[in-house]
């Protein structure tokens, strides 16, 4: 007997016979539902030896016979309806188990999202693609389908949804090119940093998703539910279904704020902040210029995140207006940092260590936030030393900057896309889809092993349209993604260690030493961030203008043999 458990309320499994049900009466199961027909299969035993057994035991036992592979709506009404009937937890069975959990699936299909129901049986090993659209249709089928259909489907209309748009656009103004997005507002989220440190105002950081969507490139403004890549559609909340030729996936990631308990209902008061929500950043500068004594947490969560380097750039922000208004000896800071390094590119460490020493910062490694109270003002690390046991460590705080643990979307790591971890599987180099080669991927939810910065969707973004207008004209890839990410660590008010790498940590600066050294603090650094990259941002890279990003053509001997 296999047992595979869906929900606190369900498990399934494969053909049981009577002998199993003392096991499942014994695991605490209340009730068995049959789900295949009597006589499907030549060393089946009918339902009634099973539902003898069952009511013997004082299990509860329902028949809903339903025929391989046609699980009709009525079906999942019935099975619903049932399951609201029975005592719980309760075990349904059929000839794989398959039957049970589409019916499963597709009952609860107006309670769920669409990514938790695909992840629930996902999890218990069963396949839910082909009804993906039912349960979006909320667990019916759909009747009315006016598709739409386009020459490049792009998922996301963040940083580098707008951008890949706007360079395909360039390339090839004729292209039928829709976005997908739901947001109402584009936010330009390297800014934050800045917000949190009283340098910018948070509404120089946002306009309208209408306002910077490519001319001639449609904007569907609606949630992605599911992917069918095999039929080369996407489909939508509210079961809309988008077909396309080419598929360019980049709706960044998930902040999971749930993950560390207690934090949600704390965030924006009790002197918990975050510079990486819109509406907090100014909190964290009000807490900032508001803290004259006490102690001052910054968190980083465990790999991968979106901008390394922001977790330290809030605190180095902080302790200089501290240090500046004389108050910064009274103040004991912790960067408590879930890694075992302060910066994952070892040429800049020593320019940041001088500033740790010069705000006398305290450096706890392995040190992984996981509760928080507010009120209380305290919160509790996990310290994950290697080749130690685990500790628990509480800390008080009077301001605390978390940075939250991050995934890919739910949507995204329940798909046909993702690789083990969740995240889109693509070709390092040319961004495409591993599997799939008319998909590709680019920004924070690609695999590729590249830092997660607006900077490098800069440079993928003419990477993935050359690539794809080279597909186009049944070409191999012509331009490759060498890792470029940029994190301008905001060390003090005024200047900045500029870390530009690719990947393996490889050193790639954008400007020649003499002018900017990124492994010294440079006012011209500090400058670009300030005053030159928000305008490069809104009026270039978002409108297909590819300044200092323009793409490294794949080598001959990579194109030979496609």
């Amino acid at each position: 007997m296999d047992v595979k458990t869906i929900s606190a309320k369900l498990s399934v499994s494969p053909q049981i016979t009577a002998s199993d049900v003392q096991k499942i009466a014994d695991l605490g199961f209340r009730s068995i539902i049959c789900n295949r027909p009597d006589g499907e299969g030549a060393d089946q035993p009918v339902f009634d030896e099973i539902a003898n057994v069952a009511r013997a035991l004082g299990l509860e036992v329902r028949y809903q016979p339903v025929v391989s592979g046609k699980v009709m709506d009525e079906d999942a009404v019935a099975f619903g309806k049932i399951m609201r009937e029975v005592p719980k937890p309760a075990f349904a069975y059929c000839r794989t188990g398959t039957r049970c959990a589409t019916l499963w699936s597709l009952s609860q299909a107006e309670n769920m999202s669409v990514a938790d129901i695909l992840a629930a049986t996902k999890s218990a090993g069963y396949d839910m693609a082909g009804v993906v659209r039912r349960i979006a249709n909320g667990g019916k089928t759909p009747t009315d389908r006016p598709d739409a259909s386009y020459d490049v489907l792009i998922v996301g209309g963040g940083a580098a949804g707008i951008a890949v748009a706007a360079s395909l656009k360039s390339r090839a103004p004729d292209l039928e090119i829709a976005v997908i997005d739901p947001a109402d507002i584009h936010y330009y989220q390297p800014g934050w940093t800045m917000v949190g440190g009283g340098i910018f105002n948070a509404a120089s950081t946002a306009k309208t998703m209408g306002s910077l969507i490519p001319k001639g490139v449609h904007w569907l403004k609606s949630a992605v539910a599911a992917f069918e890549p095999k039929d080369n559609a996407v489909v939508l909340d509210g079961c809309r279904v988008v077909k396309y030729d080419r598929l360019v996936v980049c709706p960044g990631l998930k902040l999971d704020w749930h993950k560390v308990d207690g934090l949600v209902e704390t965030l924006g008061k009790y002197g918990v902040t975050s510079n990486y929500r819109y509406d907090l950043a100014p909190y964290t500068w009000q807490l900032v210029q508001g803290l004259k004594k006490g102690r001052a947490i910054f968190t980083q969560p465990p790999m991968p995140i979106k901008c390394a380097g922001a977790p330290q750039k809030a605190m180095y922000l902080s302790a200089d207006h501290w240090l500046k208004q004389g108050v910064l000896k009274d103040i004991e800071i912790d960067f408590c940092n879930a890694g075992g390094v302060l910066f994952g590119v070892k040429d800049y460490v020593p320019a940041l260590e001088e500033y740790i020493e010069l705000y006398g910062s305290n450096l706890k490694f392995f040190h992984n936030l996981v509760a928080i109270d507010g009120p209380a003002k305290k919160a509790w690390f996990e310290v994950k030393k290697p080749d130690q046991p685990v500790e628990k460590v509480e800390l008080s705080f009077d301001m605390i900057h978390v940075c939250p643990p991050q995934t890919a979307p739910d949507f995204i790591r329940v798909s046909p896309l993702a690789d083990e971890a969740g995240w889109v599987d693509v070709d390092q180099a040319t961004l495409r889809h591993k599997t799939f080669e008319n998909i590709w991927s680019l920004g924070d939810v690609m695999n590729a092993p590249n830092a997660k910065t607006a900077a490098a969707a800069r440079k993928q973004a003419p990477v993935v349209a050359e690539n794809i207008i080279a597909d186009i004209k049944g070409r191999s890839p012509v331009a490759q993604y060498d890792g470029y990410g940029s994190c301008p660590l905001t060390v003090e008010r005024g200047k900045i260690v500029l870390a530009e790498f690719g990947y393996g940590g490889t050193l790639l600066p954008s400007f020649p030493v003499w002018l900017v050294n990124g492994k010294k603090p440079s006012r011209l650094a500090w400058l670009l961030k300030e005053q030159i990259l928000p305008p490069i941002y809104w009026k270039a890279m978002l409108r297909g203008k590819e300044w200092l990003a323009k793409p490294e053509k794949v080598k001959v001997a990579t194109n030979s043999g496609h």
